[in-house]
Formats: C-alpha cells, structure tokens, sequence
C-alpha cells in the first residue's frame, strides 16, 4: 500500500522507540472504529515488541465481542489497577479527542504520569494535553491505524486486518458515506490482502441480530414520523422499550440509519432514554446539513454526517429542542 497519510507518522515512531508500556483507550459506548482501531494498534505494537493493555470505561457490546476473540479488552472498573500501580509509558486515545467521551478514563488519564497520545479523525476536540496525531480527512480512525502500521513496517496478519477493516467498513456504512474515497479502498484493499475477509466480516456485524434486536427495530419503525416541510424522520426509543423487546441498549447502535432510507428524507434522528438518565440522540445527514454542528449545540459531535450528544432533559423536550434548532437547508 502506498503511503498516503497527510500525517507524518515520524514522531509517533520516535516517541514509541522510547517507551515500552502502553494502554490504549476509546470512548464510551465504543462502536467497532474504535474497537477495531485499538485492537489494530495493539497488534502493530506488540510486533513492535511492546507491552499493551487496552482499557475501556464501557463494556464490549455483546455483538462486537467477535472482534475480541481472545478478550485482550479490558473495561475499568474498581478492580483495575490505578494508574499509580500499574507501569504505563504512554496513554493512547483513539478515535476521540473528547474529556467528556472518555467518561471515567478521563480521571484515570489526568491521573497519570504517562504520556499522552491522541490518533484521531473526528473534528470536535478538547485539548487532552496530548501529542495530536489528527486526519479529519480520514474516513476512519482504522483508516489511521493502518497507514501507520504501514509507515512502521509492521507485517499484517488477520489478527490486525480483520479489527482494522471492520473498523473502516463500519464507520464508512460500509463504503458508502461521503467521506470514501481512493485512500478508502487502498487501505480496504491492504486489510484484504492481508487476511480480512469482507464476506466473514459483514456477515458478523450485520446478519446474526438477535430477536430482542430485530424487535426494538420494529418498535423504532412502528413509531417513526416524518416532518414533510423540513425533509426529517425521526423515531424515539424508551427505557422501557428493552425490558418489552428483550434488547439491551447496544441493541440500539445504527437504528437511526433506518430513519434516511425513505425518499424525501433529508435528516433523520433518533431518541433514546439512557437508564442512567438523560437522551440519546444520534443525528444523520445526506445532504449539506453539519449535524456535527447541529450535535454540538447541545454538547455533542461527531462528522458532517453522523454525530451524538447527550441531552439532559426529558424526552419530549428533547424531542422538542432538537427538532426546532435543524439548521436551514436545501433539499
């Protein structure tokens, strides 16, 4: 594969030359780019000879565990070792720039000593304090990943192409967002090459829902409603939707691509009651509408075309207020 990065992966090289213990993080509810982007790096930097823990605020969703066949994972939680006990160079946050998306690793990363390393390519950031190693250009953080393992000479085995291309294809609605473009395929074509199966992979992210599942998604069609003058579809799902559908929350990842599959449609959201309190909402655009800004009005981000937030009131006020602040568009 041709190296293509606009990042100069240099000085991430030279900083790891000098620094043997690693963990790396993502944020909360991590989504296979993040998951598959740290399972990448961590198999590049073992090859490398280095010692690496991955360690997450949130749990693996149950339909993303096959990403993690040998549980290398690792959730925080009052039996992880704190920073003090445990030997950690350096810090890597993939595929966020973000205090509030790491949840409790925030606290388990301002009270470290370890160098902080950010590899990201999301737009929305905090300033963590890290050395930044950002492509917003990128369709994927695993997009990063392999370009990098790449500049490092790093063989690849399935072991590393399978997280990375899962990584890519998810978060790219597997190669047909706006942000595909010929690096895309490059760096599919490389994680091909050496040892993804496309085929094996969708099947698995994509063909074995369970029946809670299937069923939430048809409480989530049953209620959607269409806004015919602003082009919009958006759906809602209570907290108590999982209890009667036999769900659980991760069960709710992607639902709200649903909402942008009818002719006319525009934008598409959907609302989720958290159980620990407060809304989900996930915003999606195919046209020029920036739901990474229309996101963080109200504290999120994410891409021009998909991005989150956190909104901490009722769900029909949330409802409300999201709906109303849809920034002005054409069709």
């Amino acid at each position: 594969m041709n190296d293509s990065s606009p990042i100069d992966w240099k000085p991430f090289q030279d900083l790891t030359e000098s620094l043997q213990h690693f963990v790396l993080t993502s944020h909360v509810r991590p989504d296979a780019d993040a998951l598959g982007s740290e399972l990448g790096l961590a198999g590049i930097l073992k090859k490398m000879g280095k010692s690496v823990r991955i360690l997450n605020a949130s749990p693996t969703p149950p339909r993303l565990t096959f990403l993690d066949p040998s549980s290398e994972i690792e959730t925080l939680d009052e039996q992880t070792p704190s920073p003090e006990t445990t030997p950690i160079d350096a810090i890597i946050v993939l595929d966020t720039s973000s205090w509030k998306q790491l949840d409790s690793m925030a606290d388990f990363i301002k009270g470290s000593t370890a160098k902080r390393i950010v590899i990201d390519h999301h737009l929305s950031a905090d300033d963590l304090g890290a050395e930044m190693f950002k492509d917003t250009t990128a369709s994927a953080t695993g997009e990063l990943i392999t370009e990098l393992g790449t500049f490092l000479g790093i063989p690849f085995d399935p072991s590393i192409s399978a997280p990375l291309f899962s990584a890519v294809a998810t978060d790219t609605g597997w190669f047909r967002f706006r942000s595909v473009d010929s690096r895309t395929y490059r760096v599919a074509a490389h994680l091909v090459e050496t040892g993804a199966e496309p085929d094996k992979l969708h099947r698995q992210l994509y063909e074995l829902d369970t029946l809670g599942r299937l069923k939430l998604m048809g409480t989530a069609l049953e209620r959607l409603k269409v806004i015919e003058d602003k082009q919009l579809a958006y759906t809602i799902i209570r907290r108590d939707d999982f209890e009667k559908t036999g769900a659980i929350p991760p069960d709710t990842e992607d639902l709200v691509n649903l909402t942008l599959t009818m002719e006319g449609i525009n934008a598409g959201l959907i609302f989720i009651e958290q159980l620990r309190g407060g809304i989900k909402v996930s915003f999606r655009s195919r046209n020029e509408i920036d739901c990474r800004r229309w996101a963080e009005t109200f504290g999120g981000g994410g891409h021009q075309q998909a991005a989150g937030a956190i909104v901490t009131c009722s769900l029909e006020e949330a409802v409300t207020k999201v709906i109303d602040s849809l920034p002005p568009h054409h069709g």
